[in-house]
């Protein structure tokens, strides 16, 4: 049973080994829309935890959950890799040229490359949308068997293998240009989107935001946040009610790594926040956003952060 800490529930020893506090975020230069890990025809998968590194594909647009006039991907060609939590490994083992594919009108499109250098691709069964599978990459040396998926521009990239010393599109043209802190192996964190998932039998941890109208109390899906990992790389998600995948008008963010993680709430269309309440009783009056801190737990947990808003008319 997975441990949930709420507002109530949070004091004595769960305070010990969790901080919540809350900061103003910058604003990243990452893509709109969202990223996020699928079954090869786009159905989810409880708290992003797959049976095998095959199964796991790349789908892109407004998100679960997000409502029809959300924004998706920004139009153009896109690289990804996967990595270790932090970032610091590298786990895909293909050339960046291999790892391209492209957008339109908010949803993935195709892969670029051609040949044995091509990735497996599925269909998304809700909106026709292209998925790409992830493969081939390296078991993760995370001990909880997290993994993390970035997403940025070509131009992004190139940008960023150029700073390691790979001029012009030569980045392209192998696995790793290198990496040192602000520049994951090409991948600047601000100018990218990372989702996270889990290849293995271990505890879950999730970051969970509930929405309700201040006037009646009422749960709200549809309703956004943006997550900022510990790298500062971001991804947005809304809320959502998916029984099976035991996901309950939350806006989810699963298979957190160790470390403080941001959540930026603001007013959005339609709504207008009255207050944030976090874990431990503390009230934020307004948009603003929520740094959680996640120690290094061998056991199942989620946070709640919970907002109220007033519905515009």
């Amino acid at each position: 049973m997975k441990t949930k800490v709420g507002i109530k529930s949070f004091a004595g020893a769960a305070a010990a080994i969790l901080t919540l506090g809350w900061t103003f975020a910058a604003s990243a230069h990452a893509p709109s829309g969202a990223i996020f890990t699928t079954l090869p025809d786009g159905s989810e998968v409880n708290f992003n935890h797959y049976a095998s590194k095959d199964l796991v594909y790349l789908d892109g647009g407004p998100g679960p959950g997000a409502p029809q006039t959300a924004a998706g991907l920004d139009a153009g060609t896109y690289v990804f890799q996967v990595t270790d939590p932090s970032g610091k490994v590298l786990l895909s083992t293909d050339n960046a040229r291999c790892r391209q594919f492209t957008v339109a009108e908010g949803i993935i499109t195709g892969v670029t490359p051609s040949g044995s250098c091509k990735h497996v691709t599925g269909v998304d069964v809700d909106h026709g949308a292209v998925t790409v599978q992830l493969m081939p990459y390296n078991d993760t040396p995370n001990p909880g068997g997290v993994y993390k998926v970035w997403v940025t521009r070509v131009e992004d990239y190139l940008l960023g293998a150029q700073l390691l010393g790979y001029p012009g599109n030569t980045g392209l043209d192998v696995v790793d240009v290198g990496n040192k802190p602000g520049d994951r192996h090409g991948f600047i964190p601000a100018h990218s989107k990372t989702d996270n998932f889990k290849v293995k039998e271990q505890p879950i941890v999730e970051i969970d935001t509930r929405f309700y109208d201040s006037a009646t109390g009422n749960i709200l899906d549809g309703l956004g946040i943006t997550w900022i990992d510990t790298l500062g790389a971001s991804n947005t998600k809304h809320s959502y009610w998916a029984p099976s995948l035991s996901v309950n008008h939350e806006a989810h963010v699963e298979a957190v790594e160790t470390g403080t993680h941001t959540i930026v709430i603001d007013n959005g269309p339609g709504y207008t926040i009255n207050s944030i309440r976090v874990p431990g009783g503390k009230i934020i009056n307004g948009p603003g956003a929520v740094d959680v801190n996640i120690p290094n737990l061998r056991k199942d947990l989620t946070v709640f952060i919970d907002v109220y808003v007033t519905l515009n008319q």
